[in-house]
């Protein structure tokens, strides 16, 4: 067990299938971190690391995405998302179902899991942690919360609020945040886009603005994104540089954030294990292994 590094996970939807790759390869090599953060589909990436499972760690961004109820425009027109979020999230995870949720595995570990989530109405950036998810609705719909992109997922209601994607939080997507909240000066960070990568500004101010009319902080949040997002991997990357953080980023151009067709996605989830094999004894050398 390694206790004094964080384990940080980016999301960006199906992006998160190159993210898998380490996530396999950190489970296959039993190397274990007690404590993970993810937000958006950084937090499945986290809930499959905390179970051990290496089969739903790359099913969630491979085969899964083939799933005739995952969603697609036909869904985002019925009202469901473009990802079918309620049921990605919360049916397919039931025994028995497509994507079965480990629920022993998970009870039984004692790992710190830290999902981000935006709450609509405040602007505040949300981190629950273990003692907020005593059953396995609580983690599914958690999860479900961080992972609900803007216009593209309807909004999740919990405990008499309203979240959307935890990426348009303060740390724009990356929970180097908590991490470092909770105390943790390491960090093996995953990120989804590569190194020299700058995120624009989101622009169609006013569409989103009328869109969120009703909740001006979620438009207030996606205009700073960029600024947000770019802050925190330039943080990151000086961190690196401090020998405090390993940065696991793409060589090469991920797949977009919808991507769906199965090939595509099998070689990013290639790539990402591939590069994790490569990188196995650096990785093992920072945590010092």
């Amino acid at each position: 067990m390694i206790t004094d590094t964080a384990l940080v996970l980016e999301g960006g939807a199906m992006r998160g299938s190159f993210s898998a790759g380490l996530v396999v390869t950190l489970i296959e090599e039993q190397i274990r971190l007690d404590w993970v953060g993810g937000i958006s589909s950084g937090s499945t990436n986290a809930s499959n690391y905390v179970t051990r499972d290496a089969w739903r760690a790359k099913a969630s961004f491979t085969t899964f995405a083939q799933d005739p109820q995952f969603g697609g425009w036909g869904s985002f027109v019925r009202g469901k998302g473009f990802f079918n979020s309620r049921y990605i999230y919360q049916e397919s995870g039931l025994p028995g179902a497509a994507l079965p949720f480990d629920w022993d595995t998970f009870a039984a570990s004692d790992d710190e899991w830290r999902i981000g989530a935006f709450e609509a109405t405040t602007g505040e950036t949300v981190y629950w942690g273990r003692k907020d998810m005593p059953t396995l609705l609580d983690v599914v719909t958690r999860v479900q919360a961080s992972s609900s992109m803007p216009v593209l997922m309807p909004p999740v209601k919990l405990d008499g609020h309203l979240y959307v994607d935890g990426a348009l939080g303060e740390s724009g997507g990356i929970p180097l945040d908590i991490a470092e909240r909770d105390g943790y000066e390491k960090f093996l960070v995953v990120l989804t886009q590569p190194r020299d990568y700058v995120k624009s500004e989101q622009g169609h101010d006013r569409f989103f603005r009328a869109y969120y009319r009703k909740y001006p902080a979620v438009a207030d949040a996606m205009a700073l994104r960029a600024k947000r997002y770019n802050a925190t991997r330039e943080r990151l990357f000086e961190l690196e540089k401090q020998g405090k953080a390993y940065v696991f980023v793409p060589t090469r151009d991920p797949v977009s954030n919808g991507e769906r067709r199965l090939d595509v996605l099998e070689a990013s989830y290639r790539d990402g294990y591939e590069q994790a094999q490569r990188e196995l004894p650096a990785i093992r050398e920072f945590l010092g292994l």
